[in-house]
């Protein structure tokens, strides 16, 4: 089941997201670190009702943002809609024990069941340069790669950038 985040599963979401980036860090993908994702930009998600988790046997197993909020870093990017009618994926988060069953591709059949339906023209993201599984699997969705941002907290490698349109 998946729903909305409650600010009460904030430490559960937080151990998640841990997990995942220790996880990360062990196959040399250093994309999370202890200044992403912080509490903070969960609990600005939560109060702006963008922020939805994964439930399985009412276990916390997954998180995935989704916003109509465009981040800065995301100006210089040539998208292929105009920047009036869109949403923004971010934090898409499946706990490692749970990896590889499908749980991340039914997170992200959620958003962009979410994002038709309220009529909006894209998706957009962005995911770590070095991160060639995350890679695949958005461009196995029909995500299209447009460019490159940098997050300098984060890694000194770039962030790609993709947009997928409805049709």
């Amino acid at each position: 089941m998946i729903r909305r985040a409650k600010v009460s599963e904030i430490d559960q979401i937080l151990k998640l997201t841990k997990a995942c980036a220790a996880a990360m860090i062990k196959k040399g993908i250093f994309q999370w670190n202890e200044h992403y994702p912080s509490k903070e930009a969960f609990l600005r998600d939560i109060d702006r009702e963008e922020l939805y988790v994964l439930l399985k046997d009412e276990e916390l197993i997954g998180t995935i943002v989704i916003s109509t909020h465009m981040d800065e870093e995301y100006i210089p990017i040539k998208w292929l809609t105009p920047n009036d009618c869109n949403v923004y994926i971010h934090r898409v988060a499946v706990h490692p024990d749970h990896q590889g069953l499908g749980h991340a591709q039914g997170l992200m059949d959620f958003a962009e069941q979410q994002a038709k339906e309220q009529g909006f023209t894209s998706i957009r993201l962005d995911t770590f340069s070095q991160n060639e599984r995350n890679q695949r699997f958005y461009e196995q969705r029909g995500y299209q790669r447009l460019g490159n941002i940098y997050f300098p907290k984060q890694s000194e490698h770039p962030f790609y950038c993709y947009e997928f349109v409805f049709e």
